[in-house]
């Protein structure tokens, strides 16, 4: 990570990674609509056991890369519940019922 001399440089830098992660987060956004049509039903869409496990490899990964695991477990939390949300709403339209 470069020590940045400004605020205007901090900004660029926090541009240049959002830059990187919005394209990630729609790939994978494109991964969870996969996932949903391989789901037999809704209430499939939810799978506690698979949440922890991606949280789990989270914390280690943030903790591999310095960054705090509580602040990360956070983030993915939050992420996971709006890509559910989303598995949920376009898992009907997969399935012809909606």
């Amino acid at each position: 990570m470069t020590e940045c001399r400004s605020i205007d440089e901090v900004r660029t830098h926090i541009d240049r990674i959002d830059a990187q992660i919005v394209p990630l987060l729609a790939e994978r956004s494109g991964y969870v609509e996969q996932a949903a049509k391989f789901k037999k039903d809704k209430h499939a869409v939810l799978v506690p056991e698979r949440v922890e496990q991606i949280i789990l490899h989270a914390r280690h990964l943030a903790a591999e890369n310095g960054a705090d695991p509580d602040l990360i477990e956070k983030i993915y939390r939050a992420m996971l519940d709006c890509f559910l949300l989303h598995e949920t709403k376009v898992w009907p339209k997969l399935h012809d019922n909606g």
